[in-house]
């Protein structure tokens, strides 16, 4: 990303969408790199385009409700770091849940951007949108975002609700749809009609399938009109063939894409299934054998929702009715088996559902357990700076103990590899060690090809076997021992 930062940097973008969500973890878990130091890599090349996190509400960039000290922290560090917009969502559109992540980023002087989860339901009205919308604007934030997670969000839908937030709430409209429904273009379109203020989309080579629709697209078809984004288009194919060449190179070697992700899929006008939960589904089938079953999984999937109380699905709601979709199908039995997290979320512990929970539903899961009525983070004690003995010695900064307070388990595992790959690699040397170093190795070289010169030589030294060492192959062996930053 670092080589084509800058030029991305001058294109003329609202923001850049360069952190948070599930790529805080996938940094860690995966690719062994500190998230925090991607981001501030990125912000050195990024200085004109504002950088832009998505912020999980009270459960951060994790799967559940963290306690306010590790929020605060984490949205202090994370402005400092190099966030400059953050857009904020709970998965079940609790606004209580909100609160002290726009309050926070308020008071770091960054853009914070509520958002409306958009799904189909019939609680899901345009009036429930907008007292969603209201509430987010008495608690300041600067914009409203349309999460539109699933690529359902109809054309003559997104003008009715986006005219009326324009009208009601009176605040800047971001729209983020995806593509897989194959509507998107059409919707984005009607968006522009209705007064939207930004549209999401992905370079071409990212871009379509359960992603983003491609920017190269939406910018050339918005030409010569009203709309007209005015973005340099030369610029935008520079980078999309970076990327392309990047994609041809890189592209999933070890088969982790499932095409179906990569195509438009109607289906989801009836599953209402998003990307990333649809890949875990094809992911999780897989692993038990029972890619057969994916049809059945497909329509268990909204009867689970309906008896959950219609939570939209986006992180982390998405894999609590995508899990128990799977376990009610391969079990043979409905809710014969319930994650402890279903349970959690049937108890109040994500928030209030949209929806009443059935109580047929609710027996089955928690029996005659109650649900809490209060904010969820209400119930968690603080949690910063509470690490092993064992592993403070790893710790490097303040940034490791919010890391370490979201993902205790991967974060120590990093902690520790980091170290010792620190101690393979000597630190570096300072800028005037390596320039002594690079003289010692040039005098070197040229001290014993002087001496071993005992009749005219070729302009480029030929080496010179048992009677001594060539000159170069001294300079090389100095070169090697260096120190590797």
């Amino acid at each position: 990303m670092v080589p084509i930062a800058e030029k991305i940097d001058n294109v003329g973008f609202f923001s850049l969408e360069v952190w948070g969500g599930a790529t805080f973890d996938v940094s860690l878990r995966y690719l062994n790199e500190d998230p925090w130091a991607r981001l501030r890599a990125l912000k050195q090349h990024v200085r004109k385009t504002p950088l832009q996190m998505l912020l999980r509400g009270q459960n951060i960039v994790g799967y559940h409700n963290y306690p306010d000290d590790v929020l605060t922290k984490f949205i202090e560090k994370a402005a400092e770091n190099g966030i400059d917009i953050f857009r904020i969502f709970d998965a079940l559109n609790d606004t209580r849940n909100l609160e002290l992540s726009i309050k926070t980023v308020n008071s770091v002087g960054a853009h914070s951007q509520g958002s409306l989860c958009y799904t189909i339901s019939p609680v899901h009205s345009t009036e429930y949108y907008l007292k969603v919308g209201k509430r987010m604007a008495e608690l300041n934030c600067d914009s409203i975002c349309i999460k539109d997670m699933a690529g359902m969000l109809m054309p003559e839908k997104a003008y009715e609700l986006i005219t009326a937030l324009k009208r009601e709430v009176g605040l800047p409209i971001h729209l983020h749809c995806h593509s897989t429904s194959g509507t998107v273009m059409m919707t984005y379109m009607r968006a522009c009609q209705a007064g939207v203020d930004i549209l999401d989309a992905a370079f071409s080579p990212f871009a379509s399938g359960t992603s983003q629709p491609p920017v190269e697209s939406i910018v050339a078809g918005l030409q010569n009109t009203k709309y007209d984004t005015e973005l340099n288009m030369n610029i935008l194919v520079e980078i999309t063939e970076y990327f392309r060449t990047l994609r041809e190179k890189y592209y999933d070697p070890l088969n982790l894409i499932d095409p179906l992700a990569e195509r438009v899929d109607t289906g989801i006008l009836t599953h209402q299934i998003p990307g990333g939960m649809f890949s875990n589904l094809i992911s999780q089938l897989k692993e038990q054998n029972a890619l057969g079953k994916l049809d059945l999984v497909l329509r268990e999937v909204p009867t689970v929702r309906k008896e959950l109380g219609y939570p939209p699905l986006v992180t982390p709601t998405s894999q609590l009715v995508g899990t128990q979709a799977v376990f009610n199908v391969l079990s043979g039995k409905r809710y014969k088996i319930v994650p402890k997290e279903v349970k959690n979320y049937v108890k109040g512990f994500y928030g209030t559902p949209p929806a009443p929970i059935e109580n047929s539903i609710r027996k089955k899961i928690i029996g005659d357990e109650e649900s809490i009525q209060c904010r969820p983070a209400d119930l968690l004690d603080p949690q910063l700076g509470k690490i092993p003995e064992a592993l403070k010695p790893y710790i490097q900064s303040d940034e490791d103990v919010i890391t370490y307070a979201l993902f205790p388990a991967v974060a120590a595992e990093f902690f520790k590899r980091r170290a010792g790959q620190k101690k393979e690699k000597p630190n570096a040397p300072s800028l005037e060690q390596q320039e002594l170093q690079e003289v010692a190795a040039v005098s070197v070289a040229v001290a014993a090809f002087l001496k071993s010169t005992q009749s005219p030589q070729a302009v480029i030294p030929t080496r010179r076997t048992r009677a001594g060492i060539s000159a170069w192959v001294l300079a090389a062996r100095q070169e090697q021992i260096r120190p590797v930053g």
